[in-house]
């Protein structure tokens, strides 16, 4: 089990070596004399800091200020060029990761899925999105290597989500208009504020805060001096707290769950340092702990126990219902076209969904659940690749840790921050898609970024033959 586990996360091989016997790759560096004579390109690392940072900036006020998302998509452009012309102009094989590799293959499955589409057009549009975002994180990956832009980029991330976050508050406690149905009409909580901040969409406020709320609790391990770590708490209470009224249930399980897993890596890290007693308690403690506190309040705020209540009400609860009804529709295009599904994109899903939809009153414009949109837009090809390329970003992950915890450097945090926040945002994602919206997507790829600048590039750290040593000397 253990040796299919290392070749399955590409363990054991040195990308590197897979791209340099690549033709397209060994464009790579082919500019780089250039560079050195360049006076732009030798600040390009910080250039593009800027331009990935304006990105984050400007996102998440898209929706509030009527802006199509076409000018995050050309944003994404600007950024994609720019790391083509570093990518030319870099040091050949610089930074090449197992996640890299398994993207490539999720590309690749994605394009076979467009020049078999029922829409082209769209599925190429979509298609074209694709690569834009897998462009992001390889900028991303590139620039996080720095530990000083990584906690530049973090730091923009959530100096702008502090701000949503405290307009959510005010839409809390002094009311906002209900752009949608998000309550059922005959529940309890009909009359309750769902926020939404400058996202106009409680779900999407939801997803954008996960990571938010992962990278505050870290900040204020990682940042120095008293002001900001005063900061950094100030963040995770309101980030929190904003979470907690956008009444988002899918967001409350993908914390609960990224909740759990910081909780055994912070216990992973801390491990050596702790006595025998704490070793064998510290865990189950803060299991139980976090249990307590869940079950304290459901019991103390009616409003939350019966919007978590109501995930287990089945099709009586309107939102439920609505998904159930979708699914069914999903099932049928996934049904008539199982392996390489109708094409990447929204678009294609909104002109085909249509001829699968149950009944009028279940419209959608997306599948209610990122399994279930990738498998209807890239078939259980394209399924498998994502759950692959999850694996081995989780791995990395694992990988980073181990290597740092020799060091016992506290950017290491930061690492622990994402992973916890990819983990939630997946939770999330199981019942709902607005990880495909670009204020979403543009966060899932700067959490896979960090992840991927972490990983041990010069040796390869079997992590897993550690723990197993470090248990059995315990």
């Amino acid at each position: 089990m253990y040796s299919f586990w290392q070749r399955l996360t590409l363990s054991d091989i040195s990308p590197n070596n897979w791209f340099d016997a690549s033709y397209v790759h060994r464009w790579v560096g082919s500019l780089q004399a250039w560079r050195q004579q360049s006076l732009l390109l030798q600040r390009g690392d910080e250039i593009g800091a800027i331009l990935t940072s304006i990105v984050f900036v400007v996102s998440p006020f898209v929706p509030a200020l009527g802006l199509s998302t076409e000018l995050v998509g050309l944003l994404l452009a600007g950024v994609a060029a720019f790391w083509v012309l570093l990518t030319l102009a870099d040091n050949r094989g610089n930074g090449i990761t197992p996640i890299h590799v398994t993207l490539l293959a999720f590309w690749g499955v994605s394009a076979i899925s467009t020049g078999l589409s029922p829409a082209k057009d769209l599925a190429f549009r979509g298609l074209n999105l694709v690569t834009l975002y897998l462009i992001l994180f390889m900028m991303l990956a590139r620039l996080c290597r720095s530990s000083r832009i990584r906690d530049w980029l973090i730091g923009i991330y959530l100096h702008v989500a502090l701000v949503v976050s405290v307009y959510g508050v005010h839409q809390s406690l002094y009311g906002a208009k209900q752009l949608a149905t998000w309550v059922d009409a005959e529940s309890t909580l009909a009359k309750t504020t769902r926020v939404y901040s400058y996202l106009n969409n409680p779900n999407l406020l939801a997803a954008y805060l996960l990571p938010a709320i992962a990278f505050s609790v870290a900040a204020c391990f990682i940042w120095r001096g008293r002001l900001p770590k005063i900061l950094a708490g100030l963040m995770v209470v309101v980030n929190t707290y904003c979470l907690m009224v956008t009444y988002c249930r899918g967001a409350w399980v993908g914390a609960v769950m990224g909740i759990v897993v910081a909780a055994a890596l912070v216990y992973y890290w801390l491990r050596p340092t702790l006595s025998q007693f704490w070793r064998s308690w510290a865990l189950p403690m803060a299991l139980g702990a976090i249990l307590a506190v869940g079950g304290v309040a459901m019991l103390v705020i009616p409003s939350l126990r019966d919007r978590i209540l109501s995930i287990f009400s089945g099709s009586k609860d309107s939102s439920n219902n609505v998904r159930i009804e979708v699914w069914k529709a999903v099932a049928k295009m996934i049904h008539d076209r199982p392996l390489w599904g109708i094409g990447p994109g929204d678009r294609v899903f909104k002109r085909m969904y249509p001829v699968y939809q149950t009944s009028p009153r279940f419209s959608a414009l997306s599948a209610y659940s990122i399994f279930l949109e990738t498998i209807v837009e890239i078939g259980y090809v394209g399924f498998v690749c994502l759950l692959w390329m999850l694996a081995v970003i989780f791995n990395c992950g694992l990988q980073g840790l181990a290597k740092m915890r020799q060091t016992r450097d506290p950017q290491a945090f930061w690492l622990i921050a994402a992973i916890a926040a990819m983990v939630a945002t997946v939770g999330q994602g199981t019942t709902d898609t607005e990880w495909y919206r670009p204020q979403i997507q543009t966060l899932w790829w700067l959490v896979v970024g960090i992840i991927a600048s972490f990983y041990p590039a010069t040796e390869t750290s079997n992590w897993q033959e550690k723990v197993l040593v470090e248990s059995s000397d315990s």
